[in-house]
């Protein structure tokens, strides 16, 4: 199939036709225009392609299709790396989703009660998106029952394993029922990832997409700073790049903990995101970046895989990664959906043959240039501040309900609020800078539901 095949050339049902147009989904990138056909057939797929390519609505669309939506029992497993990941996946499967009636999608995740995820699959899902540690935990202690289970997509495979979940997939899969589809995505081809698919497909056909595709337009830069200097050099960078948002990398908890201290201390609004921080602190920082209410995200790798953010201008990396595939997937998150993007490297004399290891791994020379005057102005705060309420989707309130307490009875302009995230019990609203006082007092005497929440501001801490 060519790769401007349109979605509407494929039998998808009328309701998620219907959706995709609504969507302004019309193209399918070539990821989608080659594993998508295959998927619809039924067959087990292995999909090499990079991130960004468009691959949760690859598999999202074939998973939707096959639901039963009368039956509901879990008939359809994807697993992620990452409580991230498998948020964002989440997420993108209600929204290609939502035309189809009562679609049910549960979150199976590390760092939440898993008590209360038991209780939720007493009550019935259709897709379940998780983590491969706690779904083979609820499939352990017979709380998940797989009888009905006949699609299995792994997201991600590469870095799943990457991050020592082989044991637990092998464990996964042979408590899912056969004959079943699976569907298997990946980045990288490496041998570990070709015997998971050996064991564990029947038949599949290989898609490769994205080699001959434009390649994002990302600008490159290496820049060579004395031994402790590496602080200096980012706050270099970001005074004279002055992005809107920025990406750094390190490569452990504690330097990532103590950048971003450092960077908030020099006055820029900073989060920091690694594994020894509580899910609570990990959610808040993903959401105070998401909403325009942090500039700067430091975090490890591990921490921000599969984080995908819009319009990211600049990605930064303390050091040269010490697995150069990874240095490709800290670059790709930028450049995304074809728009201009730059990613910087530092790296001390002590790291120069982690250059040349790097350049030849790549296949092309990398020259290293001088860091760049900075900037003379000083930080600016992000522009957006986030407001927390004490009520969500069990209190009934929607997107619209805040949107409308801010406008219509508070007096902002829309153009004043951000991102809107409706959670089970609380509520979270972007608003500019300059009308936060104004908004929260609002949400603090006004109505929501012809009743009042608690609010506050969001902090960055």
């Amino acid at each position: 199939m060519p790769d401007t095949a349109e979605f509407s050339s494929l039998p998808l049902p009328a309701a998620l036709l219907d959706n995709l147009a609504s969507l302004e989904f019309t193209t399918m990138t070539p990821v989608q225009a080659a594993a998508l056909p295959v998927v619809l057939e039924g067959r087990d797929v292995i999909a090499r392609g990079r991130t960004g390519s468009g691959k949760t609505a690859a598999f999202g669309l074939g998973v939707l299709t096959r639901l039963r939506l009368e039956w509901f029992a879990p008939q359809a497993l994807v697993l992620c790396p990452t409580r991230e990941l498998a948020d964002q996946v989440a997420a993108e499967l209600r929204r290609l989703g939502r035309s189809l009636p009562n679609l049910k999608v549960l979150e199976l995740c590390g760092g939440t009660s898993i008590g209360r995820q038991i209780h939720s699959l007493t009550h019935g899902a259709h897709v379940l998106v998780g983590t491969p540690g706690r779904v083979e935990a609820l499939l352990r202690k017979g709380s998940l029952s797989p009888d009905a289970l006949s699609m299995l997509v792994l997201d991600e495979a590469d870095r799943m394993l990457d991050m020592g979940f082989e044991e637990v997939l092998e464990a996964i899969m042979s408590w899912l029922p056969v004959p079943r589809q699976t569907l298997l995505f990946s980045a990288t081809w490496p041998e570990d990832v070709q015997a998971l698919a050996q064991a564990g497909l029947v038949n599949p056909a290989m898609v490769q997409a994205g080699d001959d595709e434009t390649p994002p337009a990302i600008e490159e830069h290496f820049h060579l700073v004395e031994r402790g200097g590496l602080l200096d050099g980012v706050t270099c960078l970001l005074s004279h790049y002055r992005p809107a948002q920025c990406l750094v990398f390190c490569e452990t908890k504690r330097e990532t903990q103590e950048t971003a201290e450092a960077l908030r201390a020099a006055g820029w609004d900073t989060v920091a995101l690694h594994g020894d921080l509580e899910q609570r602190e990990r959610d808040e920082a993903l959401l105070l970046f998401s909403q325009h209410s942090a500039r700067i995200m430091v975090a490890t790798d591990v921490a921000a895989r599969g984080l995908d953010i819009p319009d990211l201008a600049l990605v930064i990396s303390m050091r040269i990664a010490r697995d150069l595939d990874v240095h490709v997937h800290r670059i790709g998150r930028t450049g995304r959906a074809g728009q201009a993007g730059r990613a910087v490297t530092l790296f001390t004399s002590k790291e120069g043959h982690q250059l040349q290891a790097l350049a030849s791994y790549l296949d092309r020379e990398l020259m290293d240039s001088p860091l760049p005057a900075p900037g003379h102005e000083g930080p600016s705060p992000a522009p957006m501040v986030t407001l927390a309420i004490d009520g969500g989707k069990k209190q009934k309130l929607r997107p619209g309900d805040i949107v409308g307490a801010l406008t219509r009875d508070g007096g902002l302009a829309a153009d004043d609020l951000g991102r809107i995230s409706v959670q089970p019990t609380s509520s979270y609203v972007a608003v500019a800078r300059d009308k936060a006082d104004q908004a929260l007092n609002q949400l603090k005497n006004g109505r929501l539901k012809g009743r009042q929440f608690r609010a506050r501001r969001l902090r960055i801490r």
